[in-house]
């Protein structure tokens, strides 16, 4: 059911994860699935859609810094109060029993919750994670809790592979065979993972980020072509999007303005 109206929750509990992302824990009623997102409103600033990063509860939400008011949710603290609304948009299928997990940056935190459920299942999970430097490698322990097996690229080379993470996408295809993939990064990113996976049988699944204000479908703002991100998204089957203009070389400000990506 989609919650129209602000719920307004505590902080629980604050956790850095690395030196630019910290991770909120709150109390929240509505069931949630992963891949879904929620707006969260910060008082006295502005409200802006957060993935969740923990589905159950409580849940969570893991911020970077990159505007003013994801830096306003960086300075809460446990105590602090939140507005939620949503949970809103679709989620991840996690019936396939091995799956290709290709995340960049933040990128991990909509694929980890996904990634733990389809592992509970007894599926059968590897994840391409990737960072600009070591620190900056988000839940690489999370994922290893849940069993995984995880492969590292670093832009420095600080740890795992020296280069992009969709390299080492690229060499797990090659070498073995995924019922599916799963990808949360920049958008250039994600169209090099659907290439990487162009000689595969897997389907590559996208979890795409946009700028999103109504969260209805209604505003506009997170538009690419034909689809709304909010609510036909914000994952998408490979096919749906790959071939349009926007994916991966466009975006839009929050003005509206279609801009490079």
């Amino acid at each position: 059911m989609i919650r129209l109206f602000r719920t307004i929750v505590p902080v629980e509990t604050y956790d850095q994860e690395t030196p630019s992302t910290v991770t909120l824990r709150f109390r929240y009623p509505a069931a949630a699935r992963p891949g879904q997102f929620v707006m969260v409103w910060i008082p006295g600033d502005d409200e802006i859609p957060m993935s969740l990063s923990y589905t159950g509860n409580p849940k969570g939400i893991t911020v970077k810094v990159m505007g003013p008011t994801s830096r306003a949710i960086q300075h809460l603290r446990p105590g602090d109060r939140i507005g939620i609304r949503g949970p809103y948009g679709n989620a991840f299928d996690t019936s396939p029993k091995k799956i290709l997990v290709v995340g960049g940056g933040s990128g991990a935190a909509v694929l980890a919750p996904a990634a733990e459920i389809a592992a509970a299942q007894g599926s059968r999970i590897t994840v391409a994670l990737g960072a600009t430097v070591a620190p900056e490698l988000l839940f690489e322990e999370r994922f290893q809790r849940m069993g995984a097996r995880v492969a590292i690229a670093t832009d420095d080379g600080s740890k795992g592979s020296k280069g992009y993470v969709t390299e080492v996408a690229a060499e797990l295809l090659r070498a073995e065979s995924f019922d599916a993939v799963w990808t949360c990064g920049p958008e250039v990113m994600m169209r090099k993972v659907i290439d990487a996976a162009a000689g595969s049988r897997a389907p590559v699944v996208c979890s795409l980020e946009r700028v999103m204000k109504c969260a209805l479908g209604l505003c506009d703002a997170c538009a690419i072509g034909p689809y709304h991100v909010c609510v036909d998204g914000p994952v998408f089957p490979a096919e749906r999007i790959a071939g349009l203009r926007d994916f991966g070389r466009f975006k839009r400000e929050s003005s509206g303005r279609l801009v490079p990506a």
